[in-house]
């Protein structure tokens, strides 16, 4: 087991929280008003500052006293959503149902090993110091393809960097789950799904009305 040090994942935790934060400001702000690239750069940079105050002062002392650290790929996902003004996302949104779908269902089943109702040491393996970073190299190559192919580039540059920080650096813990899933991630995973259902169900209800008005004319 290589732990990171803990400096530096104090210091990559600090930043990490700011990149989420300044995405979550991003995402509240209505689509008709999408922050410039200065405003978003300036948002970013504030959120960084403020989370890199010492001690109590930083919002990231009390958000990591209840979520810890957030997982490399979801920093490297909400800068894509601030990378917006430069880079507009696909169509699909920054998480597309593919990638929602991996997500939503390996954290379903981490979750529920770490509960104990299933024994199967998942959390556990992510700290194998062969295994894991063998994984990781293997994943790596993986988003290598995907960018050179032109496929989901955004968030295969987000999982890109999330598992090269864990190769180079063990960050954020040293076990390979915590740098591409956490709590929050898999919650806007699950969601993402539930939503996209939720039209989908809207479209069909709407078509079926329409072709039952289409019959009865």
């Amino acid at each position: 087991m290589t732990l990171p040090d803990l400096l530096l994942q104090n210091a990559y935790g600090k930043l990490a929280w700011g990149i989420v934060l300044a995405a979550l400001v991003a995402a509240l702000i209505p689509a008709s008003r999408q922050l410039s690239r200065r405003a978003s750069a300036l948002l970013l940079g504030c959120m960084v500052i403020l989370t890199l105050l010492p001690g109590q002062l930083s919002p990231a002392y009390w958000i990591a006293l209840a979520l810890q650290w957030p997982s490399g790929l979801l920093a490297g996902l909400c800068l894509v959503r601030l990378a917006h003004p430069w880079w507009p996302a696909p169509a699909q949104g920054v998480l597309p149902p593919v990638l929602a779908s991996v997500i939503a269902l390996l954290g379903t089943i981490l979750y529920l090993d770490a509960l104990g109702l299933v024994s199967l040491g998942m959390y556990f393996w992510g700290f194998g110091p062969r295994a894991a970073p063998l994984c990781a190299l293997a994943a790596m190559a993986l988003c290598v393809a995907w960018v050179i192919q032109g496929r989901s580039r955004p968030q295969a540059f987000a999982a890109l960097g999330a598992l090269a920080l864990f190769t180079l650096l063990r960050l954020p813990t040293g076990n390979l789950w915590d740098a591409l899933l956490d709590p929050m991630l898999w919650i806007w995973a699950v969601l993402t799904l539930a939503v996209r259902a939720w039209r989908k169900r809207e479209r069909n209800s709407a078509s079926d009305k329409i072709n039952e008005g289409v019959v009865q004319w």
